[in-house]
């Protein structure tokens, strides 16, 4: 029997129990292919909005980028997380404890059970419906920032700035308040939606067409969340750099 039967009749035997197995390629992750792309366009400043935990930007280092990296986030708990993740980084940096989007002031943040769906902006029944962990137990109040403001000596260091934006719904805000960072990026990681997921906010063509008008485009995608009774893609991620 050759490999390729054993592997195979190991699938086999897996999709029986509900399991579904494919061989693992590193190289082909997310967190791989982006950093091959943060160093092709030699990037020396990562800019993490809407950072929960630290999940993306603990993703990302363990792909390979080593370069500086700030993250932001609202969340009392989650910020208390991130400063206990990043504290034997001494090149990820947790900034003050901030919302992102389009002014100055303070604002309402829903608070999901899973804590990484929460956002400014009401949850749509869709969303609850093809993730009931997102489901919203609270509201925290919380300083609002623009990124202009937030990242301003962060950006005047770099030559080659790169922005993910995790925001849930609120990504069109904070482009808002991101004019002069917009400026200087050479990219952008954005969560964007096919539907809406979140009340008021911007959809895939909308965004999409935004990235183009100011001098970006597409260089990956890749899947986000499925409604799990109709199998239709809800959500997906896409990474864009200046044309």
């Amino acid at each position: 029997m050759t490999l390729v039967d054993v592997e195979s009749s190991i699938r086999r035997l897996a999709n029986r129990f509900g399991v579904d197995i494919h061989r693992y390629r590193p190289e082909d992750t997310q967190p791989a292919c982006l950093s091959k792309m943060l160093k092709y366009h030699g990037v020396d400043l990562l800019l993490d909005v809407g950072a929960n935990i630290g999940q993306f930007a603990q993703s990302i280092r363990n792909a390979g980028f080593q370069r500086k990296l700030v993250s932001f986030e609202p969340l009392a708990e989650a910020h208390a997380q991130l400063l206990k993740a990043s504290r034997l980084d001494p090149e990820w940096e947790i900034a003050p404890r901030t919302a992102i989007g389009a002014c100055e002031g303070k604002v309402e943040i829903n608070v999901s059970a899973n804590s990484f769906s929460s956002s400014v902006l009401k949850m749509l029944p869709d969303h609850v419906r093809a993730a009931p962990e997102s489901v919203c137990i609270g509201v925290e109040d919380v300083c609002l920032s623009t990124l202009d403001n937030a990242a301003f000596d962060y950006i005047q260091l770099s030559e080659a700035p790169f922005v993910k934006i995790d925001t849930q719904g609120y990504e069109d805000q904070v482009l808002d308040g991101a004019t002069e960072v917009l400026k200087k990026a050479v990219g952008l990681h954005l969560e964007l939606s096919f539907v809406p997921l979140y009340e008021g906010q911007s959809l895939f063509d909308q965004v999409v067409s935004r990235m183009y008008d100011a001098g970006f485009c597409i260089w990956g995608i890749w899947p986000g969340i499925n409604d799990p009774k109709s199998g239709r893609m809800l959500q997906i991620d896409a990474a864009f750099f200046r044309r």
